[in-house]
């Protein structure tokens, strides 16, 4: 019976991995979570229990993943953060992530990846992805490795901070000439692509794509006409845009956008030339929620600093 499946979602309290854990549940799965934030304000209820990642106490790792015949794997980081986190740490954490699913019998293993990830790229975020890929190659276990662009959805940051500066800041400056494109995929797509692949069991790679392609300027043009928050797009060097953003990081505590970022923003590594992978578009998606885009700053350290509170209320 397929309630007595079991399924491993890292993160099933923050943003992708709770969508993926409600399809699960939706098709009377079991699901099982592993979290840097057992205490977080779970939005199952009871259903989802949660395991620590127990990343320096592996026999307990493996032991939260048994019984389970699927695993799939959100986790990362957007950045390197002082000694808090790093990309170096996450590409060792999920190394053991990979390690104990094949100590604990995993059938499957749904691993999300990033557009373009290359082991040459200077790059941490896309090299650090490329190593986890081919470790996952390698492992022996049957895998999907999902590679999307930018993800949007209510809980996401990227667009939303871009919605909220567009709403607060006389103009909008964009790195470069704007050009460089992205192809946003929205998260319950995602979801859905990772469901899929879960149940199946010939190894795959796929871009995960959404249905639009935009440039940068595009997108902040369309993005900005759609909550009624126009404004004069201007081209700024990317180390002028940096320190903009370093400002806005300050005044709230944050990272707004990183250095990594704006490089791999610019050299197109968030777009391919693979067919949409999904349905949703975005520019259908901030026209249904544009009262709220943007309203509010989303903040990515404070999820960090609050392991209590349910991503919508932070």
């Amino acid at each position: 019976m397929p309630s007595q499946e079991l399924h491993v979602v890292t993160g099933a309290f923050g943003y992708i991995g709770k969508y993926i854990a409600t399809q699960l549940l939706n098709e009377g799965r079991q699901v099982r979570t592993l979290t840097n934030s057992v205490s977080r304000a779970s939005p199952f209820g009871g259903m989802v229990k949660a395991y620590p990642f127990n990343f320096d106490a592996p026999e307990k790792l493996v032991e939260s993943l048994r019984g389970a015949t699927t695993f799939y794997n959100t986790y990362w980081v957007r950045f390197n953060y002082k000694s808090t986190f790093s990309h170096s740490m996450a590409v060792e954490n999920t190394l053991k992530l990979i390690q104990a699913a094949r100590q604990a019998g995993i059938q499957r293993f749904v691993h999300i990846s990033i557009t373009n990830p290359s082991e040459d790229s200077p790059l941490e975020y896309f090299s650090g992805k490329a190593i986890l890929e081919r470790a996952l190659m390698e492992s022996g276990l049957s895998y999907a490795i999902l590679r999307p662009t930018v993800v949007f959805g209510k809980e996401d940051v990227l667009v939303n901070n871009i919605a909220w500066a567009l709403r607060h800041l006389p103009i909008f400056g964009v790195f470069g000439d704007g050009q460089y494109k992205l192809q946003p995929v929205y998260v319950g797509d995602l979801a859905t692509l990772a469901v899929e692949q879960g149940a199946r069991r010939d190894n795959c790679v796929v871009d995960a794509i959404g249905p639009e392609t935009f440039t940068y300027s595009e997108l902040v043009r369309t993005i900005g006409a759609l909550i009624g928050a126009r404004r004069p797009i201007v081209s700024v060097p990317p180390w002028f845009g940096y320190v903009v953003g370093s400002g806005i990081s300050r005044l709230h505590g944050d990272v707004f956008i990183t250095r990594p970022e704006i490089d791999g923003l610019m050299q197109g590594l968030l777009c391919t030339n693979s067919p949409p992978a999904g349905t949703t578009r975005l520019t259908d998606w901030v026209r249904a929620n544009g009262a709220t885009l943007g309203v509010k700053y989303a903040s990515e350290l404070a999820r960090r600093r609050n392991r209590t509170s349910a991503y919508e209320s932070l």
